[in-house]
């Protein structure tokens, strides 16, 4: 049998820059107090089930990151040099994926409260015939060629972070079925396909649960990049992903303790963030995406 994956991570967290700290007399890093925000929201965070089989922890034994491990720990940080995130869509899409690809640029700048910008797309025709295979009914592009020969060759300009977006599927090596996304965290770069996120094809009538999918595997990828490992304190968008169902399963929202750990890195308004997503949700008629926004905002009030 095939093996069949869904997420796989190059979790190279080792970075040229440390996050910057407060340290003690004895030269130690010194915890920042949790603030009243964190502590509220708290309140909402939704402990993980036992997993189930198939379920990601079912499988992968992971302890987690604890707020000061991540503290403590090397991780970007943006600075007046690296501080944009971009996004590069590779392959021809149509109207609603672009829709879609717009729609991510503006969640990911609320999201991260960093500025994104979406690069000009560039032809699957970058790929060679050697990193290409048909498989079933469909074509599938090599990621790591994407990855090492094609993104990590891009330098635009004050960059913190690079996602290329596929319109075609995805594998990591030939024994394996297909892959969703593949990083080098160390590179600050990544690429993630939307094939499968679109459940064959991207309709007006699945667009929003398929622009919910894209939105949570594009910030989980890049929460990565900025350091946060998978989350095991709560249900989280940052917890590791098994399957497409269990993806759906899992909430958009980052828990109390990744929010903190996010916070810490990038130093952005809290309560602004949180307004500006349940705004986007809103206005973009994701409603249960809504509703957790709206519930963190009303245990802050």
């Amino acid at each position: 049998m095939k093996k069949i994956t869904i997420l796989i991570f190059i979790l190279l967290c080792c970075c040229n820059k440390e996050k910057t700290a407060e340290t003690s007399k004895a030269g130690l890093k010194l915890i920042p107090e949790e603030d009243t925000y964190f502590k509220q929201i708290k309140n909402n965070d939704v402990k993980l089930p036992k997993p189930s089989y198939g379920d990601w922890l079912f499988s992968h034994n992971e302890n987690g990151q604890t707020f000061e491990q991540y503290y403590r720990s090397k991780h970007i940080v943006p600075t007046k040099e690296e501080n944009i995130i971009y996004i590069k869509p590779i392959g021809n899409f149509n109207s609603l994926q672009k829709k879609q690809i717009q729609l991510v640029n503006e969640y990911l700048e609320i999201y991260f409260q960093l500025k994104t910008k979406t690069l000009e797309p560039i032809s699957n025709d970058v790929v060679p015939n050697s990193a290409r295979r048909m498989i079933e009914d469909h074509e599938q592009l090599l990621a790591g060629y994407l990855l090492n020969d094609v993104l990590k060759e891009e330098k635009p300009e004050n960059s913190i972070a690079l996602m290329g977006l596929s319109e075609l599927d995805l594998y990591p090596k030939p024994e394996w079925n297909f892959v969703f996304g593949l990083a080098s965290y160390r590179d600050k770069v990544g690429v993630s396909s939307i094939y499968r996120l679109q459940d064959g094809e991207l309709t007006t009538e699945n667009f929003n649960l398929c622009l919910s999918r894209l939105l949570k595997i594009s910030s989980h990828e890049i929460g990565h990049m900025f350091g946060l490992h998978h989350c095991t304190n709560a249900d989280c968008v940052m917890n590791g992903t098994n399957s497409m169902e269990e993806t759906d399963r899992h909430s958009i929202r980052l828990c109390s303790v990744c929010q903190r750990k996010l916070n810490s890195c990038i130093q952005y308004d809290n309560k602004k963030r949180l307004a500006d997503l349940e705004h986007f949700f809103k206005r973009n008629n994701l409603i249960e995406e809504y509703q957790a926004m709206k519930k963190d905002i009303s245990v802050i009030e």
